[in-house]
């Protein structure tokens, strides 16, 4: 299990934890101000993207004590963790408010409002949607000019499989660790944190839970699944006209089984997997 289960859930997936959406641990004023600094300052991610490009210019030493500490203390303040579409709906059963809003990531990269971020609480009188309605009209001038949409489980849940079949990639998001505040939809092009932990070696997510595996004998060699697949796990053998998970890179997020059609593709529990059981 990753070091959040370990810490936050008991020995449990830590995210399907009801004490980590605890009312709480949302009013907590310190996580309430984090929450809503977060939200108001959309020119953030640009300032860390310039240090982050900076950062590979240095010396390896100076560059892995540099990216050592951002991580430690990304996973204090705002660290995700990828899950399968099963997941999102056992954490839907457990949450009881849902808001959409627009995507930090995404205002930041296309310069537009895209509404692939999910606020998650026990209660409506709790969590994102609340916290948010506490910011002051300068809050307006950023990306969330729609304000919050909420929907109920049910819609949630559709939108979800929606962004799964777009090839977007779950992930569950803390603010200040251990409170789970959000769910994402992320894909390497457009989402910061899935660009600084894949292509700057910068972690700021972790894997899932579980691995993919393919069924040789149900493939049928269609290669839908290698450009579904975000995190560059999936290749194509030529000699057997068949995809192959390298269980190494797989992240778990199942979304590869999305569009394959033969069912070929299925998801084991990363423990399981000796190849993969350490890697986060």
């Amino acid at each position: 299990m990753c070091e959040f289960c370990l810490k936050h859930g008991e020995g449990k997936k830590w995210y399907l934890e009801a004490k980590n959406y605890s009312e709480d641990l949302a009013s907590d004023v310190k996580r309430q101000e984090l929450i809503q600094e977060f939200f108001k300052h959309t020119d953030d991610i640009p300032k860390f993207v310039e240090k982050a490009d900076k950062l590979q210019a240095m010396p390896k030493f100076v560059r892995d004590w540099l990216v050592y500490m951002t991580t430690r203390k990304m996973k204090k303040m705002h660290y995700g963790q990828v899950v399968p579409i099963e997941d999102v709906e056992k954490i839907f059963q457990i949450t009881n408010s849902i808001v959409r809003v627009a995507c930090y990531c995404r205002y930041n990269s296309i310069g537009k409002e895209k509404r692939y971020c999910y606020g998650i609480s026990l209660t409506p009188e709790t969590g994102i949607a609340e916290i948010v309605k506490g910011l002051d009209e300068s809050f307006k001038t950023g990306p969330y000019t729609a304000g919050l949409e909420r929907l109920t489980r049910e819609e949630a849940l559709e939108s979800f499989r929606k962004h799964e079949r777009e090839g977007l990639c779950h992930t569950v998001w803390t603010f200040q660790t251990p409170f789970i505040g959000g769910l994402c939809n992320c894909d390497r092009s457009d989402c910061w944190a899935m660009r600084f932990t894949l292509s700057r070696n910068m972690p700021i997510m972790f894997r899932a839970e579980y691995v993919g595996q393919i069924e040789p004998d149900a493939c049928n060699g269609c290669r839908a699944c290698l450009h579904q697949c975000q995190f560059g796990a999936l290749t194509w053998s030529a000699s057997n006209k068949k995809a192959v998970i390298d269980q190494r890179w797989c992240y778990g997020c199942g979304i590869c089984r999305a569009v394959c059609r033969p069912k070929a593709i299925s998801l084991v529990e990363r423990a399981q997997c000796p190849a993969a059981a350490n890697l986060w």
